[in-house]
């Protein structure tokens, strides 16, 4: 019987990429038991396409399949998603291959075959380094926040410099740089246009 999902990882969409037909079925098996999103594809091309038609949380890639290269896939993954997490997994582990894919921001290595309980603590790892597994309002809020607060330190400027300089309260302004408040859209252009930032990049920087 398979057990609960840890309370520390919450349900994340996985998208895995393995030539093996029994690994496929086993990560979708084990991980939609613990209350995830799963899909596993087969082919390079069938990862990006559906890569493409909803963003994964985390990408489980194998990096040896016979004729597909899995570094090909990696590389094309930072090219055009940066920020997305991967965990590489392989049955081959090697020192010079974990040196290559680390260099490409990669989070983990996973080295088949694999515990259970490995495979959960790299997912609880992952949610937790990239704040995975929240509303997408709250994480536009979390990062809104973080990055009004970025520009408005790059100017040195303090939170009553930038209430007087756009015309929203400090109280307002301490509740968005914090993550606890998300600014209306007027809010968000006066916020802006103060800093001389465009509200449209800081959107953008949060995935939206």
């Amino acid at each position: 019987m398979t057990e609960p999902v840890p309370t520390s990882t919450p349900p994340l969409s996985v998208l895995a990429l393995d030539d093996d037909g029994d690994f496929r079925q086993y990560i979708r098996t084990v991980l939609e038991g613990e209350g995830h999103d799963v899909r596993a594809v087969a082919t390079p091309e069938a990862f990006l396409e559906a890569a493409e038609a909803r963003r994964p949380d985390i990408v489980l890639l194998d990096i040896k399949m016979g004729r597909h290269s899995g570094e090909e896939v990696l590389a094309e993954i930072r090219a055009r998603w940066p920020r997305l997490c991967v965990i590489v997994v392989t049955g081959y582990p090697s020192l010079d291959s974990m040196r290559l894919t680390f260099k490409q921001d990669v989070l983990d290595y996973l080295a088949k075959p694999f515990s259970l309980a490995e495979l959960r603590r790299v997912l609880a790892h992952a949610a937790e380094r990239f704040d995975l597994g929240r509303r997408p309002q709250d994480r536009l809020r979390s990062d809104l926040g973080r990055q009004v607060r970025l520009a408005r330190t790059e100017r040195g400027w303090t939170l009553r410099d930038l209430s007087e300089a756009s015309g929203v309260s400090v109280s307002q302004l301490s509740s968005i740089e914090r993550g606890t408040h998300l600014p209306s859209l007027e809010s968000l252009l006066l916020i802006g246009h103060a800093l001389e930032r465009k509200p449209s990049a800081w959107l953008e920087g949060a995935g939206f």
